[in-house]
């Protein structure tokens, strides 16, 4: 959510936003200030009136004097509540304002390729896509999946789940390390960024509705799975259980940053993706996901966030996969983004780039409506700054590693730095 007084200061600049953001929710700035013009004036009547309350009663005014004042209060009460009830409805669905450096245009179609890494590459046979590769070793069953839970559905087997363990370990095993991270920073020429490690967590996979709202991640409400009789939601991707850890907490400063690496599964209904990518496991109704969610000092959070895109860089080509950096334009970002990042990775079978990778730079977007802050060195408080990146999803993870790493005789090499953790360097069909 932005500050009001931000929005007041700056509304031709919260008004582009929302015209750059094909997302968001249309808004009148000028309907907007209006409501907020109407709280400050009730407020006010409201001081006034509590304080002549107040002066009634220590001057020893008349009962009746008193009880009109009293019933003008709760008058001027009703009216504030119902008029700030309005005004943090639409306050909640103002997006972020877009960082400078994010194209201005309407689709994904038109974001902008930062870099490419590792050439894309070449095989003496025709390259499978994933779907044949797995029937083939037999490591994943959609079939049975669709008669047990419908489609969109998978199980995972044998070499497959080590797979996915695998990544997962691996992850963890980078992110917890406070030498590698130093690397990565170094490399990346972020010198003054700290190389605290991230701390591990299994979060719940439900969210109360009105967390789900904090976190500005409940819309497209379509898209989520709800149940009514708990009024709970699954979650649809691991920030949304972790960024809401800290809600109406205040850290110290010399705490930050806080860092977590998250492994959850996730849950999509797909919605408006009907017959989209339906033989592939890209677009599943679960899948799993490890996640970086980090609070940071305002000051740095866009270190913080290129810290982030530096460890997904670091992951992928210790993978050896090759990948596109991808800054998202305003009409493909999300609302609660300043900044947005996608790696997109190359699949043989699929002779093109897919997005396997995102990271999200908030800002204090998402702590103001959790009331999470820092207090600074001057105990002064203010709200932290958010960031969440993809680590592995998971199942998009298994499609990169699956066809690039084919090989002609029907098996997949294992990456190198996946086989301590597979307990092999090759997968065939057992």
């Amino acid at each position: 959510m932005l500050d009001i007084k931000f929005i007041r200061s700056n509304p031709d600049i919260v008004q582009k936003a929302i015209d750059l953001k094909r997302k968001a929710v249309k808004q009148d700035i000028g309907a907007i200030l209006a409501l907020d013009a109407e709280v400050q004036t009730l407020n006010k009547q409201w001081e006034d009136l509590n304080s002549q309350k107040n002066r009634n009663a220590s001057w020893g005014q008349g009962i009746e004097a008193w009880r009109a004042i009293k019933e003008q209060l709760q008058w001027v009460q009703s009216q504030l509540d119902k008029v700030r009830g309005i005004l943090t409805e639409k306050l909640l669905k103002l997006p972020n304002i877009p960082s400078e450096d994010t194209p201005i245009w309407e689709s994904e179609k038109e974001n902008t390729v930062l870099r490419k890494v590792w050439e894309i590459p070449t095989f003496n046979f025709t390259p499978l896509p994933h779907e044949e590769i797995w029937k083939r070793l037999w490591i994943i069953d959609t079939e049975t999946a669709s008669m047990v839970a419908g489609s969109r559905f998978n199980y995972l087997k044998w070499d497959g789940a080590l797979l996915e363990f695998a990544l997962t370990n691996y992850a963890m095993s980078v992110l917890t390390n406070s030498e590698i991270l130093k690397q990565i920073a170094n490399e990346a020429g972020l010198d003054q960024i700290s190389t605290k490690p991230f701390v591990p967590v299994i979060p719940p996979n439900f969210i109360r509705p009105e967390v789900f709202q904090k976190m500005a991640r409940l819309d497209p409400k379509d898209d989520r799975y709800y149940l009514p009789d708990d009024d709970l939601y699954l979650i649809g991707s691991a920030e949304h259980t972790l960024g809401s850890l800290h809600m109406n907490n205040t850290f110290n400063t010399d705490e930050l940053p806080v860092r977590y690496i998250w492994y959850s599964s996730c849950f999509r209904r797909e919605a408006g993706t009907a017959g989209k990518d339906t033989r592939w496991i890209l677009r599943q109704h679960q899948f799993n996901k490890v996640e970086m969610v980090t609070f940071s000092d305002p000051e740095k959070s866009r270190m913080e966030h290129d810290f982030m895109v530096a460890i997904q860089e670091y992951l992928m080509k210790s993978l050896w996969l090759p990948y596109q950096v991808v800054l998202l334009c305003t009409g493909d970002m999300g609302i609660p983004n300043i900044r947005h990042v996608d790696i997109e990775t190359w699949l043989p079978g699929q002779d093109s780039y897919r997005e396997t990778h995102s990271a999200d730079f908030n800002g204090d977007y998402q702590s103001r409506r959790l009331n999470t802050k820092f207090k600074s060195k001057d105990w002064k408080k203010w709200f932290v700054h958010m960031n969440d990146a993809t680590t592995f999803a998971l199942g998009r993870m298994i499609i990169a590693v699956l066809e690039n790493y084919q090989q002609q005789d029907g098996t997949v090499k294992v990456p190198w730095v996946l086989q301590k953790f597979m307990w092999k360097e090759t997968i065939s069909r057992l």
